[in-house]
Formats: structure tokens, C-alpha cells, sequence
């Protein structure tokens, strides 16, 4: 058997996260990965990538950076998991207190879907309301069954577990505001992401946060793959914005397991015990919720982005990287058919076909031509360990990508890619 069959063999997927499994590849991509360094992934045989994927945007500064290594190792030599709170407990969440300007209190997890679902506890607790807005365009906030159940993937999910998740449009605040319209007085939060592939439009979180303090819902920021790549303080502080809860993790300490919930005090102090008399709420409580090494890790993070201007770096490079994949694509009269768009610190590709609709044919053409080149593109996740010499290796990969997309236009994608076509996940 090969790797993808002792894979999905003994788990279900052949993954612990669906964007990793087989629909999402071209034939001939790595079935599988033994190690990374810096911008590069490699193979049990040893064959090398440069990687785009950065470990789904979690790795900002790049693979086994020696500093943050370090600084983990270092705390589990300390024990790593204590009776009581650690010193690098409270470090970690004084420095996220002090970074993020919103936060005045934070609690730490492991996994996006735990501290996502847990500002939805604070938000309904806060209020005493059930309904929660959640954007409809942005692809994933948690597996817990109040989205899944709200995706095409609702097999296995009560109805009833999905019946207070309500849908809303980005840069549409008309949407939003019919919903406060329709359920007025029981929506206890809007959740959305800042942006994804686009700015807001026309002030639409300050109106957004506006009509949810109108209406006595909370303001909810999704920063997962915002947070540290637009601002140091978040997309909120690029976008000059204070969200009344806030969730982080990814890039927080650059691929370590660390998620965390924040928010202003008098919120996020329904998960609290010091109010006497007052109705405990069971927010969080994971034992491995604050493993000191991944706090370690965080922490010698954020002073590696102070120290070496990281944020700089990824809109620089991401700018770059733009402009010379469009410039390529220009010169060969591919402008209308490939087209690297979106936020520099965090670009994406389209691709179309002569009819111009996007076809997920001839982007697992280009994805499977980038990797016949080496390189490995599932998305496009900047990190700090991308150089001048990764971005020529890129541009130079991509030039070959797109001669056999050219004849995959002109002549039909199927002639020229393998067996498998990709899919995009929403989930």
C-alpha cells in the first residue's frame, strides 16, 4: 500500500483536518510530508517543496524556527503542564492584554472551533439571548454542530442543534440589518471574519458594530487567519476597529497548538468566579487549553515579529509575488484566465475558463504544474522564511505552469491533468 492508503486505512480522511485529504491535491502531490524547514517541506524520501501552504496558514515566520523551537523546548523542561496556573500562563495572556487593544482578558485553547464556540457561550450568556449571525462567506468558523449544521455537511446533526444560526452577507449591511429586523431582541452575536480576499467596503464593520450595539448583540471578530499577517494588533487594529470579542490562534505562535477568546472585562467575566452570587458560566476548561510550551512558543513568537518587522515582510513579499505571477500571466495573455488577487499579506489564484467561470479543472492543472516545478501551492500562505530567492523560484515555476495552462485553455484541461480533480474546501 501506499501512503495515501495506509492513510485512510486507519483515519478517517486520511487526515485530522479535511483540507488536507486527497480531494484537495492533484495526483501528484506528496501523499505525505516527514518534516519542514524554513519555506520548504520534504518528503520521507526526501524529496523538496517550496511550500505555500505554511501548514494552512499557520506558520507565519517559517518551519522550525530555532527561536520559537527553543522557547518551547525550554518550557517543557519546566514540567509543561502544572497543578496550578504557570508563570508563562499569565505572561502569555498579559501579553496578548497588552497587544490586542479590544482584549482586557483572554482564555486560552487549543483549536480554533473550541474558542469560537466558546465566545458564542459568552455572547448568549452576556445577553441571554440564542441566535447567533454568522457570515455566510467566510468558509469555516468551528466543527461544533451550530456551523456544520449550517454547511452542506449536516449529516449526523440534529436540525435543532442549527435552528439559531442565521446567515448575513459580507460588505452587505442591508442583510445584516434585516436579520436584526426580523429577530429583533434575540440575536446575541454577529460573527465574522475582518476580511478575507477583500477589504471592507464603505465602513461596513464600524457599521456592522453599529448595529449590533443598537440592537444589544455582541461584535465578534473571527481574526484565525487575520490575526498577526494584516497588523501586529490584529485586522482590528488595521481596520481601526474594537470588537466586544475577539478569537486568535494560527499564526499566534507559528504552528504550535494556541487558540484564544478575548474580550472586553465585563464580558468575558461570565466565564469568571469571583462575582459573588453571581450564575457561573462553564466556559472553557481544557487541560491542555494552556500547555506551557505552546504560551512559550506565543510569546518568543511576538517579540521574533517585533524584533524582525515580520508584518512588513508579508505585505512586501505578498505585493511582489502579485504583481510578478500577474505580470507573467499578462505577457503569455492569461490576464483574464489567471489572476493572483486579494490582500497582499494574504493573496489567493483564480482561474477561468474562456467562458469565464472558474473552473477547479484547470486550477488543479496549474496546482499540479507548480508541483512538477516544486512547488507546492494549495493557497498562498506568506511567511517570513520567503525570500528573494523563493520569490524567483515562484515566478519561474509559474511561467511553466502557465504554458501548460495556456494549451489545458485552448485544448481542454483534461488532456494534460491527471486523474484528479480538486475541490475547494468550504469547511
Amino acid at each position: 500500500m501506499n501512503y495515501s492508503q495506509r492513510l485512510n486505512r486507519v483515519i478517517p480522511g486520511g487526515a485530522h483536518i479535511y483540507r488536507q485529504g486527497n480531494d484537495q491535491y492533484s495526483e501528484n502531490a506528496p501523499q505525505i510530508l516527514e518534516r519542514g524547514e524554513g519555506a520548504y517541506i520534504y518528503t520521507p524520501e526526501g524529496k523538496k517543496f517550496l511550500d505555500y501552504g505554511m501548514a494552512l496558514h499557520s506558520v507565519t515566520l517559517g518551519y522550525g524556527n530555532p527561536s520559537v523551537t527553543n522557547a518551547a523546548v525550554k518550557q517543557i523542561g519546566y514540567g509543561n503542564d502544572l497543578t496550578r496556573p504557570s508563570l508563562i500562563e499569565l505572561q502569555a495572556a498579559e501579553l496578548m492584554c497588552n497587544l490586542i487593544p479590544s482584549v482586557e482578558m483572554v482564555k486560552f485553547a487549543k483549536n480554533e472551533s473550541d474558542v469560537t464556540t466558546a465566545a458564542l457561550k459568552i455572547a448568549r450568556a452576556y445577553t441571554g439571548r440564542k441566535y447567533i449571525a454568522r457570515c455566510a462567506q467566510h468558509p469555516f468558523f468551528s466543527f461544533d454542530n451550530w456551523f456544520i449544521g449550517n454547511t452542506p455537511v449536516t449529516k449526523g446533526i440534529p436540525e435543532e442543534d442549527v435552528q439559531f444560526t442565521l446567515n448575513f452577507n459580507y460588505n452587505d449591511i442591508q442583510s445584516l440589518q434585516s436579520l436584526f429586523d426580523k429577530y429583533s431582541g434575540q440575536i446575541a452575536g454577529v460573527i465574522l471574519e475582518p476580511a478575507t480576499s477583500e477589504h471592507p467596503q464603505n465602513n461596513f464593520l464600524q457599521k456592522a458594530q453599529e448595529a449590533c450595539h443598537k440592537n444589544g448583540a455582541m461584535f465578534i471578530l473571527d481574526e484565525m487567519i487575520t490575526g498577526f499577517r494584516w497588523h501586529l494588533s490584529g485586522a482590528q487594529a488595521y481596520y481601526d476597529i474594537k470588537p466586544d470579542l475577539c478569537i486568535f490562534g494560527k499564526s499566534m505562535a507559528n504552528g504550535f497548538p494556541v487558540t484564544a477568546v478575548g474580550g472586553k472585562r465585563e464580558i468575558m467575566n461570565v466565564g469568571g468566579i469571583k462575582e459573588q452570587g453571581a450564575e457561573r458560566v462553564f466556559l472553557l476548561s481544557t487541560m491542555y487549553g494552556a500547555e506551557m510550551y505552546g504560551l512559550g512558543a506565543f510569546v518568543e513568537t511576538i517579540h521574533f515579529y517585533k524584533e524582525h518587522h515580520v508584518i512588513d515582510h508579508l505585505w512586501s513579499y505578498g505585493e511582489k509575488l502579485t504583481n510578478g505571477m500577474n505580470t507573467i500571466a499578462k505577457e503569455m495573455g492569461l490576464e483574464k484566465y489567471f489572476e493572483i488577487y486579494g490582500i497582499p499579506c494574504s493573496p489567493n489564484y483564480m482561474t477561468k475558463d474562456k467562458n469565464d467561470e472558474v473552473s477547479m479543472g484547470l486550477r488543479t492543472l496549474f496546482f499540479q504544474e507548480m508541483i512538477k516545478n516544486g512547488v507546492l501551492m494549495p493557497c498562498i500562505a506568506i511567511s517570513y522564511a520567503h525570500g528573494e530567492i523563493e520569490l524567483q523560484r515562484t515566478l519561474e515555476a509559474t511561467r511553466k505552469a502557465l504554458m501548460a495552462y495556456a494549451k489545458g485553455l485552448d485544448e481542454g484541461y483534461e488532456k494534460y491533468q491527471g486523474c484528479n480533480k480538486i475541490s475547494i474546501s468550504k469547511i
